[in-house]
Parts: structure tokens; sequence; C-alpha cells
């Protein structure tokens, strides 16, 4: 049997908000895991984390992400990649004073992680770059597999896919009541998702809960064996190209909040560096202690 230095983490905590659970396990230099070693271990947490990230040091300020969900091995994970290292950051003085740590994760290449505890309580994430998709998916239908009328839907913006590191399915929705009130058939919408090529679904509106706040979303996620995800880097990072491409942002730093009418809206952090979008935030250790395996 093998001890494996293991967190659960809830990531874009702020205020009172539960934040997105992750599991983070924390492997030594040289230690390897099987892919379906990896998935067992998901497969555990279904339920509890919506994601595990197993991350490996390659030296001292580089690292190597990988992402699983109880169904399957996932592209990127932006609430995962902010659990991981900003509590690794946090536990390790070594990384304390490193403004900028590597990570490699295994679909979406080499991305930056960028340290800014002492000044922010937060880390920020280099997103993937984009890919502009697009979609012909209708109006109604997009509707309907949201449990939405199609008038909810917002006429001021259009509906759009892309990839940030997950494929995101982006609809404006027209009022804050209808955004944060729906919650679709996780079936249904798996099977939408699934046979559209779809990873995850963005939902957003301009109508705040706070005023401070630039846009309100969430983000549903069932094909990873869940309807919600609470507070999401990948989806967020996808809805900042999303608002450059049609200049509702001009990459000032800004607040998303997020999350339905069941939980404390979480908040996710974008901002621009060199014409890509970077997400941040903090997060909360609620469990420390071993895995084995």
């Amino acid at each position: 049997m093998k001890a494996l230095s293991y967190r659960k983490i809830d990531a874009f905590t702020s205020g009172g908000s539960l934040g997105n659970p992750a599991a983070c396990v924390y492997l030594e230099k040289g230690d390897t895991l099987k892919d379906a070693q990896m998935l067992s271990i998901a497969k555990q947490h279904k339920g509890f984390v919506s994601e595990v990230v197993f991350c490996a040091p390659k030296s001292k300020s580089e690292f190597n992400l990988i992402y699983y969900s109880s169904e399957c091995e996932v592209d990127f994970c932006g609430h995962g990649t902010i659990a991981c290292m900003y509590t690794l950051i946090k536990e390790t003085p070594e990384l304390a004073g490193q403004k900028e740590i590597t990570i490699n994760t295994r679909k979406k290449g080499v991305l930056s992680v960028y340290n800014e505890i002492a000044t922010h309580d937060a880390v920020y994430v280099l997103a993937p770059s984009p890919r502009y998709i697009g979609t012909e998916l209708e109006r109604k239908e997009i509707a309907k597999k949201l449990s939405l009328n199609e008038n909810q839907l917002s006429n001021a913006h259009p509906i759009d896919l892309i990839d940030a590191g997950l494929r995101t399915l982006i609809v404006p929705i027209a009022a804050l009541s209808d955004e944060i009130g729906v919650f679709p058939d996780e079936r249904a919408l798996k099977d939408f998702c699934t046979k559209s090529e779809i990873d995850i679904i963005l939902i957003f509106t301009f109508d705040t809960e706070r005023a401070q706040n630039f846009a309100h979303t969430r983000v549903f996620a069932p094909k990873f064996g869940y309807l919600e995800d609470p507070a999401t880097g990948s989806g967020n990072s996808a809805f900042g190209y999303y608002m450059l491409k049609n200049n509702i942002w001009d990459g000032a730093p800004v607040t998303i909040e997020q999350g339905g009418v069941d939980r404390v809206f979480n908040s996710v952090r974008l901002s621009l560096k060199e014409d890509r979008v970077l997400f941040g935030g903090k997060a909360t250790t609620r469990i420390s202690g071993v895995y084995y395996i």
C-alpha cells in the first residue's frame, strides 16, 4: 500500500462562499500513476468533488498536472489548478517568493501560474490559447435543453462556442432572476452536450447582484458527471475571450460572480496579459491528509 499526500480544497472561495471542490493528489518527484489508477481515484470522489488533480514536480518551479472527473480525463480544469497551485505555494516555503511557476498540462500544453498571494491573496493562471469554434445550434433548441423559454435568452449578444481549455457554449440570458433560477435536467443536457461536441455550457447576464461585479455566470458540466460547476476557470476564461471578441470588455481586471440560487455566489477574477486571459482566485483547504492506493 502506497501513501500519497492529499488535500480536499475549495477553489474561488470568497466571503461566505463555498467555492468549487477539488481533490488534489501531490506526488513525489519520479512517482507516476497509471491512467486506470487516476480514473479509479476520481470515480471514488463522485459527488464529493468536481475533479481530481494529480500534481507531480518536474523541478523546483515546474509541475505536471493531470485532471480527471469521475467520468473521464478532463482536458483542463481551471478551479482544480487554482486549488492545487494556491495550496502548493502556501505550503512550500521555496515557492513563496516565486512570482511565476510553470505547469505542464497533458492536453493543453505549458501554462504559467502567477503568485500574487502576498499582494492579493490569489494566484492567477494563464488560460490556454482560445479556439473560436462558432456554432449553428438553434436558439430554440438551446433554450429548451436549458429548461428556459427562448424569450428568456438575451438578443443583445450572440451565442458562441469557444475553447479556452474546454469547449464552452456561451449563452446570454436577459435577467438575473432567470439565470440564477434555472436547473436543467442533467441527463437531457448531457445527451445534448455529447451529441453537439460541447464540454460545458456557460450562461451569463450583465444583470448582477453586486454592482461592483462585471457579470454573473453559471456553468453546466453534465459530461463530467455532475450538473453544475459552481466556480469555473476554463468556462470564465472562454467568457473572457467572448467578451473581448464582442468588444464588451477591455481587459481591465474584473470580478465575475458565479452560482445559482442554491448557494452564496463565488468570485472569479479575470484580467488580461498580452492578449491572453488570466483567471484567478484564492482557495481554502478543507481536508489535509494521506490517500492510500
